[in-house]
């Protein structure tokens, strides 16, 4: 008969404390952190049994060199000795399960009270804890050492309730225990606790967060106080800010202050808030508490509802999550919208500052959208201006789908007094579509390049009859390049020629590009979507400006024979002044045609002084 025999893991205290140094924790420093949240933990579990007792937590720094000391004080809740056997024999165990738990409701706790202490190891050979529990029994003492052994111990005299943690710094640790390494710690990790927290060291005390905001349980009444709030989070996050937007959930659990960052931000830019969980820090680097729009704000955000990763650095993304940056988004519109409102000209500053992120947020929010697209800027033929502006100006208002589109018109566009709005950058095509849809009286368009021709005025016939013969001999010249040659007048003037094609003859283009930087395989493959395109669709146009000089020229010159030439230089060229990518036909055309330019010019000087001499 088969028979089964249990084992326990054998742990190696030794190593997890350097798993916890190295990966789990971003920094030793957390040790202090880890004491704070458990003192913290502590003051809410006796605040429940105790309402409006005065909670206080102390740190005190002694001794030199080898007997440097630092104690870390609470008034909370304390254990028992069985909760000690419980709670700090087995690392990881949790004191906050069950129907057993110190008090009732997991989300009143921040962490894992066995695994908080375990980090101390990372800075002290030894742990020693007194505490008392606020519900009666003697006083213990606990010690622990990173070889995994303890003893416990009653002491004789009592103590008052609370807990108190000794540490021995390490030789190598000593930054951690320097007065003024601690004060910053202990302020940046619990500045927003609601009870002191008092720094002994060198026989003098203070209180290192005692500036502390009334308005941390109503933040709507940071508005009142605004040059307060900026000063705070300028402490915090270290920015001079000129504005903020208060922050609120539908319960209350979750609330901040978004202040607007003085900057323009790029849109890649990591997006990093600083959160705290009970009031202690958890991470200043939450990217992910916010929707991925607001990357124009710098957050303190403060919750009891969210659940920290095991590092307690971070955040699960749960739906719990999920709400919550539903909500906090909605508070920020919600805000941008009231400024809207009551202070436009504060809103138009902001827009200025951040058009991209309004613009983001503008294509998620329709109504949003509504409330402030007079004062999103955009790229036209009339300038860089807001399309408030731009409405004024035109009912219809035309517009490209890509940076390339535009500046193969903008010039042309811009001389026949044509309205065109540069829709290629991000959010802003996806805006112009929608624009009528929230403004009745707009009419928006997209615009092909070849239909700005539209505006060009046709020939008499006479000038028809006139350049007919140059015509088609520039008609045989691009031929191999699937290009016709149309003679128009249009402005402006300076611009000999215009390349234009239509959406069809772009994919087109794309697609031989495409294929003669491609495997054979793959080329024959492009080869035969190629073929798919009829004849008339493949086909682009040059249009030569008759109101320009050197058209003129080439259309009526004797010399027949330079008239192709000039015809595919003037076709190359272009391409250039459109921005279009080169395949390799036309950029031999352009190569070959400066060479024989640059012969002729010399050949003709010559004859010029022969006939001269």
């Amino acid at each position: 008969m088969d028979t089964t025999d249990e084992y326990r893991f054998q742990v190696n205290l030794s190593g997890m404390i350097q798993i916890l140094s190295n990966h789990l924790y971003s920094s030793p420093k957390v040790f202090l952190r880890e004491l704070m949240q458990n003192a913290t933990d502590a003051i809410t579990a006796r605040a429940e049994l105790e309402p409006g007792f005065a909670s206080e937590v102390h740190v005190a720094l002694t001794g030199t060199g080898e007997q440097l000391t630092m104690t870390v004080e609470d008034n909370g809740i304390g254990l028992t000795e069985a909760e000690i056997h419980e709670f700090l024999a087995m690392i990881g165990q949790s004191s906050k399960r069950g129907p057993q738990s110190l008090l009732e409701g997991e989300s009143s706790f921040i962490g894992r009270f066995g695994i908080g202490l375990l980090s101390c190891f990372m800075v002290s050979d030894e742990i020693v804890m007194l505490t008392q529990s606020a519900k009666g029994g003697p006083s213990m003492e606990w010690r622990g050492k990173p070889d995994g052994t303890y003893t416990i111990r009653q002491l004789e005299t009592k103590l008052a309730s609370g807990t108190k943690v000794y540490l021995r710094c390490k030789p190598d640790a000593a930054i951690f225990f320097e007065a003024e390494y601690v004060k910053n710690a202990l302020f940046y990790y619990g500045a927003l606790l609601p009870y002191p927290v008092t720094l002994h060291t060198d026989g003098a005390s203070s209180i290192v967060n005692d500036d502390s905001p009334a308005w941390l349980n109503d933040p709507e009444q940071a508005n009142n106080r605004k040059s307060e709030a900026l000063a705070f989070g300028e402490r915090l996050l270290g920015e001079k800010f000129k504005d903020f937007i208060t922050l609120r959930t539908a319960s209350g659990r979750t609330a901040g202050i978004a202040y607007v960052l003085p900057h323009a931000v790029n849109l890649g830019v990591k997006r990093s808030h600083r959160v705290y969980l009970k009031r202690m820090l958890v991470s200043e680097k939450a990217g992910n508490i916010l929707p991925e729009w607001a990357f124009f704000v710098k957050c303190l955000i403060w919750t009891d509802e969210l659940q920290p990763t095991a590092s307690r650095e971070h955040f699960y993304e749960n739906e719990n999550l999920e709400r919550v940056r539903e909500e906090l988004g909605n508070a920020l519109r919600a805000g941008l919208s009231e400024m809207a409102e009551r202070h436009p000209e504060q809103l138009q500053k902001l827009i200025r500052l951040h058009a991209l992120s309004m613009k983001a947020l503008a294509v998620e929010d329709q109504s949003f959208f509504q409330t402030i697209y007079r004062w999103l800027p955009f790229d036209s033929t009339q300038g860089q201006k807001e399309l408030g502006e731009l409405i004024h100006e035109q009912e219809t208002i035309y517009y490209t789908a890509s940076v390339d589109e535009y500046r193969q018109i903008q010039h042309v566009a811009a001389a026949q007094g044509l309205l065109v709005v540069n829709g290629g950058y991000i959010y802003d095509k996806e805006l112009l579509a929608a624009l009528p849809l929230i403004a009745s009286n707009v009419l928006t368009e997209r615009l092909q390049p070849d239909e700005v021709s539209m505006a060009f005025i046709d020939l008499t016939p006479d000038e028809r009859n006139h350049y007919y013969d140059a015509l088609r001999l520039a008609d045989a010249a691009l031929q191999r390049f699937r290009c016709r040659a149309e003679v128009k007048r249009f402005k402006p003037h300076e611009l000999p020629v215009l390349y234009t094609l239509s959406p069809e003859t772009s994919r087109l283009r794309a697609l031989e590009k495409a294929g003669e930087e491609s495997t054979a395989l793959f080329s024959s493959v492009l080869g035969s979507l190629s073929e798919g395109y009829s004849s008339a669709a493949g086909y682009a146009t040059l249009y030569f400006n008759a109101n320009n000089p050197i058209i003129e020229r080439v259309l009526t010159t004797p010399d027949r024979t330079m008239t192709p030439i000039a015809v595919e230089m003037l076709y190359v060229n272009a391409l250039m002044m459109g921005h279009y990518t080169m395949n390799k036909q036309e950029r031999e055309v352009l190569n070959q045609g400066i060479v024989r330019f640059i012969d002729w010019s010399l050949r003709t000087n010559h004859q010029d002084k022969g006939n001269a001499q």
